[in-house]
């Protein structure tokens, strides 16, 4: 099934839709999500980007994130693929909201107005192969420390929010 996203101006009004793939080309602005998952003991889940993933395969990252459909409200969009990618639901709440562009490789740019939400979640997870690798709950501090060391290991929006905004997503 062929992905579009929803590209926007600067203040998140839909400009129309197109292709996911040549959106990230084009580095054209787009709507998009991010999820962090915390468990009762605040360690947050990152999951490792499938092998065969377009761009950033087998990058760590935060728990789910992905493009909200046209139609589909960006927290409809992250219920859906936390479900797709995780095999779980939970209650998010939105946290922030930002914009940023940054190249991740093979000549495509992931430019978008990105929402991010929060969770907490302890239970079985399933991980769906063709997106995820594999999982891991990481507290705050040891997840700083080896971002500082291997930032080539985590994918570019990840750090981008972590370094930013991570005042903000300390649950």
């Amino acid at each position: 099934m062929t992905e579009y996203v929803i590209l926007v101006n600067e203040n998140d009004e839909v400009l129309g839709e197109m292709e996911k793939q040549e959106a990230h080309e084009k580095g054209l602005l787009h709507r998009a999500f991010s999820i962090f998952i915390f468990n009762k003991k605040k360690e947050l889940l990152i999951q490792q980007r499938a092998k065969i993933k377009y761009h950033s395969s087998l990058k760590w990252t935060n728990a789910c994130c992905s493009h909200p459909r046209v139609g589909e409200s960006y927290l409809e969009g992250a219920h859906r693929r936390l479900n797709e990618e995780l095999g779980f639901d939970c209650e998010l709440y939105k946290k922030f909201d930002f914009i940023y562009k940054a190249e991740v490789g093979d000549g495509l740019v992931e430019h978008e107005y990105d929402h991010v939400f929060i969770g907490q979640y302890d239970g079985e997870i399933v991980i769906n192969p063709l997106e995820v690798e594999s999982i891991k709950w990481i507290n705050l501090i040891d997840l700083k420390k080896d971002m500082d060391l291997y930032p080539n290991h985590y994918t570019e929006w990840f750090k981008i929010i972590f370094d930013k905004y991570e005042k903000y997503i300390e649950h």
